[in-house]
């Protein structure tokens, strides 16, 4: 997922979209502790992305927010 795409989310659909990553991140660790993970690159690239969409509900906290 982009920044770009995040950027043009609304405010609602960003906390459902973090709740959605996060609950993807736990699934993922479980496999992982459990042995079933097929890829185990996922947990990182989820991981990032629950890092841009905290980032862009920041800077919408702080009035920042990049238009592009």
């Amino acid at each position: 997922m982009k920044a770009k795409e995040i950027r043009q989310m609304s405010g609602k659909e960003l906390d459902s979209r973090l709740l959605e990553l996060k609950a993807e991140l736990f699934n993922l660790r479980f496999q992982l502790a459990t042995g079933q993970l097929d890829n185990p690159l996922r947990i990182n690239a989820v991981r990032k992305d629950i890092a841009r969409v905290k980032t862009i509900i920041r800077e919408r906290e702080l009035g920042i927010g990049r238009e592009v």
